[in-house]
């Protein structure tokens, strides 16, 4: 069995399932020995909406992984996601002492660079460095040592509404789970399935779930622009249900059997056959009405995604293209169909730096979960300046967090 302190668990809190897979930390890199899922009946959108059901989700999900792991899971890296969460850009800029940069002046500029107005039900939640300029060399990633007489950095701030945090905490507190930390998802997502020459080349990554679609852009190796898209899968399979008149237990059982993005890559010559509402008899229906019902909603979707691709100023710079991942991206026809919606080249991200039980999670639905494990990997290495500042643990809920690390620590030496 593998010990308490090599273990580091990422739960996705998703619209649709509860998703949490447990990784063991060794030399060579990350193994997987353990995954749980359960349906989500307690989130929308990626907010708690019920706490009891969210609650009993977890459990069932952290009870099958701890089987399959054969280890106790005390503390978990949770997701963050919903059109609550916010970003800008911010700059921050420091005189540096004894004219060569230290960690003090690192810390420094980080805090004038997330020194913004926030309104009193907002906290941030990341703070990541895009580059650090040194008198008027820019392009700099690590200026620790180097000589100067000013330092400046250009920062992407994350900020999300208090109260779905907290909501989400007092779940995970309320399974028996303790918050090591919050991490957006689509920056989790990206860290499992994005190559390092694709962030050096600029790619977007379109986290697309079943309750929100989470973009994340990249260039020169850092975030450059994030959002949130209150459009997902759930919306795919409300518009089955209306559209064939039947319930949406049903409608999402059609769209994994026989849904594609593309109307015309249906095959027509089979029947579907759909079970009415209000106890009336099954019905025929029309493979291609299926699939024009999918193939608008998932168009209006990714044209959406394009619009905020050309908002955030780098859509000329999508070099590496686009990476879909997310439950959304194991439809049929949806590469397809994003290529002509982009005019970029797209493929479909799946977590691939993972070993042990790498076969159970290769598959975009696990993107985030398995991305939250390796948040967890550079947060307890204490890489945080360069890798993803993090700066949602504040105030009282730190000090508890870094007391609570320090207790494992003495019973782990004990």
């Amino acid at each position: 069995m593998a010990k308490s302190q090599d273990i580091i668990v990422g739960l996705d809190l998703g619209t649709t399932k509860v998703c949490a897979i447990v990784g063991e930390v060794t030399s060579e890199g990350v193994n997987v020995i353990g995954v749980g899922s359960a349906p989500s009946l307690g989130v929308r959108g990626g907010v708690v909406v019920n706490i009891d059901k969210t609650v009993q989700a977890i459990r069932r999900a952290i009870e099958d992984a701890q089987f399959m792991a054969g280890c106790e899971i005390e503390s978990v890296h949770v997701g963050v996601a919903g059109t609550h969460v916010k970003s800008e850009n911010s700059t921050g800029v420091v005189a540096i002492k004894n004219q060569e940069v230290t960690e003090v002046d690192i810390e420094r500029v980080m805090d004038a660079a997330q020194a913004v107005a926030l309104p009193h039900d907002r906290e941030i939640l990341h703070v990541i460095p895009q580059e650090f300029i040194v008198d008027d060399q820019r392009g700099i990633f690590d200026p620790l040592g180097m000589s100067g007489v000013r330092l400046e950095v250009k920062v992407h701030i994350i900020t999300a509404a208090s109260t779905a945090i907290r909501n989400i905490q007092k779940c995970c507190e309320k399974a028996g789970l303790f918050v090591e930390s919050f991490s957006l998802e689509s920056l989790a997502s990206s860290k499992a399935v994005l190559y390092p020459d694709e962030r050096q080349l600029g790619v977007a990554v379109i986290d697309m779930g079943g309750g929100t679609t989470d973009i994340a852009i990249y260039h020169r190796g850092s975030v450059r622009y994030t959002a949130v898209i209150g459009l997902g899968g759930n919306n795919i399979t409300n518009d089955i249900s209306v559209g064939l008149r039947t319930s949406l237990e049903e409608a999402e059982k059609i769209k994994k059997s026989y849904g594609n993005a593309l109307a015309d890559a249906i095959d027509r010559n089979q029947d579907i056959k759909i079970t009415s509402v209000g106890g009336h008899k099954p019905r025929i229906v029309d493979p291609y009405v299926l699939g024009q019902i999918i193939e608008a909603r998932v168009d209006e979707i990714l044209t959406i995604a394009e619009w905020e691709l050309n908002r955030s100023g780098y859509g000329d710079y999508l070099h590496a293209g686009v990476v879909l991942t997310g439950g959304v991206a194991l439809l049929p026809g949806i590469k397809e169909l994003a290529e002509m919606v982009f005019d970029l080249p797209v493929r479909i991200g799946i977590p691939y730096t993972f070993g042990g039980l790498k076969d159970a999670i290769r598959n975009p639905m696990f993107s985030t979960a398995a991305g939250l494990i390796l948040a967890g990997v550079d947060e307890e290495s204490g890489d945080l300046g360069l890798r993803g500042w993090r700066s949602n643990e504040s105030g009282l809920f730190s000090w508890f967090s870094s007391a609570w690390k320090k207790i494992k620590e003495w019973l782990g030496e004990f």
